[in-house]
């Protein structure tokens, strides 16, 4: 495969870094470079950030209505579905995940567009029941203006257009930087930003490394961050923004429990555990990476999950019948690998798994085998720390008391699973675990509708969802006079 070069999108042109520089995109079935990205400098950003902000005060996007901004996200939704195969290919090139996942994901995207067209058309104040005589008072909602979308290489498109499509149904004007790792998806999809008829410096897009989405966080002229990441780089984007009080919402990591009580459908529980941990190669925010199971089922459940992920099929991402793809790149597999240690070491008991595959058809790629750990306490590191990687600790627990303390013992608080028949205990379960999603025998669903974001260090605000919509948007009160006279000018009620 001969290697190809993208550029980057700054007020409606296609460019290179200033200083022309570049770096490779591998792929991490074969460990082949396959494209060349610019490297963005400090002039890239700045020219990135001052286009956006005057599409933002100057250019036909400030006095854009909602039906234009409506209007354009179903025309881009449109051309998402018609180039859904390619941006699906693209994005496993990349990152190596599932293109059986990846095809219905991307088609998906579409509607995340026509979902936030609708918003954009949608009535975003409301009027107050004002207490005092004579006035009446409602608010509206405004765009707060420059957006920052930082972006992560697990999902890179569907975690981008999360941010993308509420910032853009409210009125706001976006710079994009994906992670350098799965920068080329971002830029395809740019060319389809472009097509559907954004005005210039609407959507922009600068690529590289951390320094370049450090650079962009930290520029005056943004209003708001949006990152999806980790906590350690979440937690510096806030103090970041702090500094000016820039808005931000932040999508962090998460140790998510999957709690399996003995009622429970457990051929169901097990297919549901390896889903919620195994799926995208466990490279997700909301993986269930700690699996509770009750002591009166845990030695039945254990083997059953043993054999089965011992059965999983590790191949070619790009093929329909793999079953798990490679991990995204060669310091995240080195980062896994040292956590499946370090579990060995701690005294957890490697049931499945824990190193390479053998088969020799895999050596090129960065594949690691799907790993389940028994005899895991809630202190021990591989319990409370993300590995972000296909390993999943079983904890034992002996009553719904126990399994609460242990589920909500944690910094942590993306998701929860629970695998019951008892309706009664499926309603408790979700008041009493501390997460932002809870799935009652299923896991790891999302929709355009639904709200996503975390407790606790997992995250700031939400996406998706009408929720979503107040992240990109300012409260404005507006106070009418409706007739009266100032009586008294020192009595404000008068």
């Amino acid at each position: 495969m001969s290697t190809e070069t993208y550029t980057m999108l700054i007020d409606g042109k296609w460019r290179d870094a200033a200083d022309g520089a570049t770096f490779p995109s591998v792929n991490p079935f074969n460990g082949k470079t396959w494209a060349e990205v610019p490297s963005a400098t400090p002039q890239d950003i700045d020219d990135a950030v001052t286009a956006a902000r005057r599409a933002f005060d100057d250019g036909p996007w400030s006095g854009s209505t909602p039906l234009q901004r409506a209007t354009l996200l179903r025309r881009f939704g449109d051309l998402i579905k018609e180039n859904a195969d390619e941006l699906a290919r693209i994005q496993v090139l990349e990152n190596g995940k599932l293109i059986r996942e990846v095809a219905g994901q991307t088609i998906a995207l579409a509607n995340h567009c026509y979902f936030f067209a609708g918003v954009a058309e949608s009535p975003l104040g409301e009027t107050l029941a004002s207490s005092v005589p004579g006035m009446q008072v409602f608010t509206v909602r405004e765009p707060i203006g420059v957006v920052a979308a930082i972006t992560p290489w697990n999902s890179p498109l569907a975690l981008l257009l999360w941010k993308l499509c509420p910032a853009l149904a409210a009125g706001n004007t976006v710079v994009i930087k994906p992670s350098e790792i799965t920068p080329v998806s971002t830029l395809v999809l740019a060319r389809l930003i472009q097509e559907a008829g954004f005005p210039d410096g609407v959507v922009n897009v600068v690529t590289g490394a951390a320094p370049v989405g450090a650079a962009l966080a930290e520029h005056h002229g943004v209003d708001k961050i949006a990152f999806t990441g980790s906590t350690a780089v979440g937690k510096k984007i806030a103090v970041t923004a702090a500094q000016r009080l820039a808005r931000v919402s932040l999508e962090l990591g998460g140790k998510s429990p999957n709690i399996v009580f003995p009622d429970a459908d457990l051929p169901n529980a097990v297919n549901g555990v390896i889903a919620g941990i195994f799926a995208a190669t466990g490279q997700t925010c909301m993986a269930g990476s700690r699996v509770l199971v009750h002591e009166d089922i845990h030695d039945e459940f254990v083997a059953a999950l043993t054999e089965k992920t011992s059965q999983i099929k590790l191949g070619d991402p790009l093929h329909p019948e793999t079953e798990m793809g490679t991990v995204a790149c060669q310091a995240q597999y080195d980062k896994v690998l040292h956590y499946i240690e370090m579990a060995k070491a701690e005294g957890a008991q490697l049931a499945t798994g824990g190193g390479r595959p053998a088969d020799p058809a895999l050596d090129e790629g960065l594949f690691v085998q799907p790993t389940v750990f028994t005899g895991v306490t809630n202190d021990m590191r591989i319990a409370r720390e993300e590995v972000f990687g296909p390993v999943a600790a079983v904890i034992k627990f002996t009553d719904e008391d126990d399994a609460v303390r242990i589920a909500n013992d944690t910094p942590f608080g993306l998701a929860a699973g629970v695998w019951t028949r008892d309706v009664a205990r499926a309603h408790r379960m979700i008041r009493r675990l501390r997460a932002g999603s809870v799935w009652i025998n299923n896991y790891r669903k999302t929709n355009h509708v639904a709200p996503f974001g975390g407790f606790k260090e997992s995250g700031i605000g939400r996406e998706n969802g009408f929720h979503a919509i107040e992240e990109y948007t300012e409260v404005k009160t507006a106070w009418i006079d409706t007739g009266n006279t100032i009586a008294d000018p020192f009595n404000p009620r008068a």
